[in-house]
């Protein structure tokens, strides 16, 4: 399965979870985009989306691996890292 995906995919994904989870419209999230400060997510939201990547891409995230996720592309590079999916 983690052959088919793309980095684009992984992306989507967490965009999707995001704008769902935060009640945030899905154009106002972008790679850049920062989690607490853009978001204004909360150590419970991002809790929840390390909880939801663990879940869909059956991966592992230590607590200091998630503490360095800042912005949602650096959620998107730590899961196409682990999956070894392709730029």
């Amino acid at each position: 399965m983690a052959a088919a995906l793309s980095r684009a995919d992984v992306l989507e994904k967490v965009r999707e979870h995001l704008s769902i989870e935060l009640e945030i419209p899905l154009d106002k999230i972008t790679e850049s985009t920062r989690m607490r400060e853009d978001l204004d997510a909360d150590s419970l939201d991002l809790y929840e989306l390390v909880m939801e990547l663990e879940d869909t891409y059956g991966i592992s995230v230590s607590e200091e691996e998630a503490a360095r996720i800042e912005t949602v592309g650096n959620a998107v590079d730590f899961v196409a890292g682990r999956l070894g999916v392709a730029a």
